[in-house]
């Protein structure tokens, strides 16, 4: 699913796609208040056991490519296997497809929407979060401010889902109202994950995820359940 330049006339036929998600996404039972993450040394130090439902993570990475989309694989194939989308918001390279669902990924629930602007950006990820329809969402927006981060904290408590913001490291420098913050540092075997802020109130512990510590998470047993 691409969203279109301002202007397109596409934009009408993908507002109608994402209302019609929304509309036939499943009604949330109960939502648990974390998915986790699959490494359990960080799921041991995070508020809830793993990644925060139902509100905006930062992670706040030294560079690309140093494991930043593998400390998340675990949790995204677990809830893609409940039947929820997951949504990439104009990632800055196109996501391998094989390696996807080698980590067990099913690409059928997987939405990539291209944006053409920050304001479409923040558009569609405001509309995913907020939709039964998606379990997680995953943005990389260039400059953001409080009250865009605010608006999709809002949105994800609306929607139960997972959202993530992929930001630059002079991000730390500022304040924001993400639930949680995370920086990320390349690391030999893995990546080192410094909790910036955190509900649990640990910010400034280390924890070294190593790729091979990372474990199955089963999805669970029913949805809603």
């Amino acid at each position: 699913m691409t969203a279109p330049a301002a202007g397109d006339p596409q934009r009408s036929a993908l507002l109608e796609q994402l209302a019609q998600l929304c509309r036939t996404g499943t009604a949330r039972r109960s939502t648990p208040a974390a998915a986790p993450s699959g490494f359990p040394e960080l799921d041991a130090n995070l508020p809830g056991g793993g990644w925060p439902i139902g509100a905006v993570t930062e992670l706040m990475s030294d560079a690309a490519g140093i494991g930043e989309l593998a400390l998340l694989m675990p949790a995204l194939s677990r809830l893609a296997r409940t039947g929820r989308y997951i949504a990439w918001i104009a990632p800055p390279y196109l996501p391998y497809a094989p390696a996807l669902a080698a980590r067990g990924l099913p690409l059928e629930r997987l939405l990539l929407i291209q944006t053409g602007s920050l304001q479409e950006s923040l558009w569609a990820a405001e509309q995913a979060l907020r939709c039964p329809a998606v379990g997680a969402v995953l943005g990389w927006p260039a400059h953001i401010v409080d009250r865009n981060v605010r608006r999709l904290q809002l949105a994800a408590e609306a929607g139960g889902s997972l959202g993530v913001l992929y930001r630059p490291p002079e991000a730390a420098r500022e304040a924001s109202p993400a639930a949680l913050r995370l920086r990320l540092h390349a690391a030999a075997d893995g990546v080192m994950v410094e909790i910036h802020k955190s509900r649990a109130g640990r910010a400034g512990l280390r924890l070294h995820c190593r790729s091979a510590d990372a474990v199955a998470v089963h999805p669970l047993a029913a949805a809603g359940a």
